[in-house]
C-alpha cells in the first residue's frame, strides 16, 4: 500500500476525543475532592508479572537488557504506598500481549487507586460513586457472588465442580470450538463467565460480583470462610467487565510462595517466565492495610458513548499506529 492510500486519519471522531478528555478532568476533580494524589510510577520494568492469563510485552533497553512494558502500574503504586504516600491513583497506559477484540486492545488505558485503612465494600461504594459521576446516571447497584451467578445461571457449584464437567457444560452451551480448548478448571470458569454469565450483568445497574475461588486471586487476601473465598470483586455494566479490586495481600512470603507457583504453571506450558518483581516484595512488609481498584478506562468510555467496539474510541487503534 503507497503512502498515499493509507488512512492516516484517527479511528475515534472528534466527540470521542473530546469526551476521553472530559472523562480524565472528572477523574481528577473527583479525586481531587476526595484528598486523594496523583502519581506516576515507569512504563518499564525489569520485571513482570507472572500471571498466567497475562502475557506481558518485552524490549530491550541498552545498559539494561530485557525490560517489560507494565501490564498494570499495581507493584509500584505499592511500593509508594509501603514509603507513606497515603490514598493515591495513577491514570496510564498499560500493555498486554495477545488482546485484541471489541473489548480488548494491547495497549489501553487504566485508572488504578488504592485506599490504606479501607475495606473492600467501602471501596466498592467509592467505585460506583465515580461511575456514577462519569455516566451522569443516579444508576442502582447490587451485589452479587461468584458462586451464586453459577449455581443460578449453571446449576453448577464453582467451588466443587471439576474441570471434566465444566467442559461438558461449555459444550452443552455451544461455546465456539469449545470442544478444541484444553484448559485447567480456572480457564473453563473463566470461560462460561465471560461468555454465559458475564452478559447478563450490570443491565441498567452497577453489578459487583465478589467473593471469588481463591485460585483466581494472586493478589488478594482469602477470607476463611466456607468455603475460603478471595477478596476480591469485578465490577460488569451492561454486560462488560470495567473494574477489577482487591483486599490487597501483605504477606510477602504469601506472596512469593503465589507468585512461584504462577511460574511453575507458566513453565509447564512452555511460556516466558519473567523475573519476579524483587523490589516489590520487599516492599510488601512495610504497606498498609489497604484495597485497591484498577478501571478499564476505554471500556468506561464506549459505555458512556453507548459504542460497541474499543476502536471507536481510540485516536489510533494499532492497526492505523
Amino acid at each position: 500500500m503507497s503512502d498515499a492510500e493509507l488512512d492516516w486519519r484517527p479511528r475515534a471522531d472528534l466527540s470521542a476525543l473530546r469526551a476521553r478528555a472530559v472523562l480524565y478532568g472528572q477523574i481528577r476533580q473527583f479525586f481531587a475532592r476526595a484528598g486523594v494524589l496523583e502519581v506516576e510510577t515507569p512504563i518499564l520494568s525489569r520485571a513482570a508479572t507472572p500471571d498466567p492469563a497475562i502475557e506481558s510485552l518485552r524490549t530491550s533497553v541498552q545498559g539494561f537488557g530485557t525490560c517489560w512494558l507494565h501490564s498494570s502500574p499495581e507493584f509500584a503504586m505499592k511500593r509508594l504506598l509501603a514509603a507513606g504516600s497515603g490514598p493515591i491513583y495513577q491514570i496510564c497506559k498499560v500493555f498486554r500481549d495477545g488482546e485484541r477484540g471489541s473489548l480488548h486492545h494491547p495497549e489501553f488505558s487504566l485508572l488504578e487507586w488504592y485506599r490504606p485503612g479501607w475495606s473492600l465494600e467501602t471501596l466498592m461504594e467509592e467505585v460506583a460513586d465515580l461511575v456514577r459521576v462519569v455516566l451522569g446516571r443516579s444508576l442502582p447497584q447490587e451485589i452479587r457472588t461468584y458462586r451464586e451467578l453459577f449455581q443460578k445461571g449453571l446449576g453448577l457449584d464453582p467451588f466443587e465442580v471439576s474441570a471434566e464437567d465444566l467442559a461438558a457444560c461449555a459444550h452443552r452451551q455451544g461455546i465456539l470450538d469449545a470442544e478444541r480448548l484444553e484448559l485447567d478448571r480456572d480457564g473453563w470458569l473463566d470461560l462460561l463467565l465471560s461468555h454465559c454469565i458475564a452478559p447478563d450483568l450490570g443491565r441498567d445497574c452497577l453489578t459487583f460480583v465478589r467473593d471469588y475461588p481463591p485460585s483466581q486471586a494472586a493478589l488478594a487476601r482469602i477470607r476463611p470462610s466456607t468455603p475460603p473465598v478471595a477478596e476480591r470483586f469485578e465490577l460488569y455494566f451492561q454486560g462488560k467487565e470495567l473494574a477489577n479490586g482487591f483486599w490487597e495481600l501483605t504477606d510477602a512470603e504469601e506472596q512469593r510462595r503465589r507468585f512461584q507457583a504462577e511460574l511453575e504453571e507458566r513453565r509447564a506450558a512452555g511460556r516466558t517466565t519473567p523475573p519476579l518483581d524483587e523490589a516489590f516484595l520487599a516492599a510488601l512488609p512495610a504497606m498498609p492495610e489497604a484495597s485497591g481498584v484498577a478501571l478499564g478506562l476505554d471500556r468506561l468510555l464506549l459505555c458512556k458513548l453507548g459504542c460497541s467496539h474499543l476502536d471507536a474510541v481510540l485516536a489510533f487503534p494499532l492497526s492505523r499506529a
